[in-house]
């Protein structure tokens, strides 16, 4: 996989996780924030959230230069990341490993793909 097909992959799997966060939070929501993760609040956040993803990976899949898209999803990735080992006492087993997993890879994913990417 070359930067480019990296950055569309990634895109692509944006657009994907946040149209399920904003089409079923309650899915994906308690693993990484427990029970609170059912609660309407908590829903509303998640669909938020998919709404971020879905714009980042729209924004990477459109013409112009994909570099900014990539820098923004990076820095929400790192976002998530810090702010779930912040409150990991407070978070069930599976908050770690699933964000370590799916924002670790994002994080990864995307500085390869900036290796490649236009201004």
């Amino acid at each position: 996989m070359n930067p480019q097909q990296a950055a569309r992959s990634l895109a692509i799997a944006r657009i994907v996780i946040g149209s399920g966060l904003i089409a079923a939070p309650r899915l994906g929501t308690p693993l990484w924030v427990g029970r609170r993760g059912l609660t309407p609040a908590a829903k509303l956040f998640s669909r938020a959230l998919g709404a971020r993803d879905v714009g980042i990976g729209a924004g990477a899949l459109a013409e112009g230069p994909v570099r900014p898209w990539l820098l923004a999803g990076m820095a929400a990735d790192a976002t998530d990341l810090i702010a779930t080992v912040i409150q990991r006492d407070d978070l069930p087993r599976t908050a770690i490993p699933l964000v370590v997993a799916t924002a670790g890879a994002g994080i990864a994913l995307g500085a390869y793909a900036l290796s490649g990417a236009d201004s």
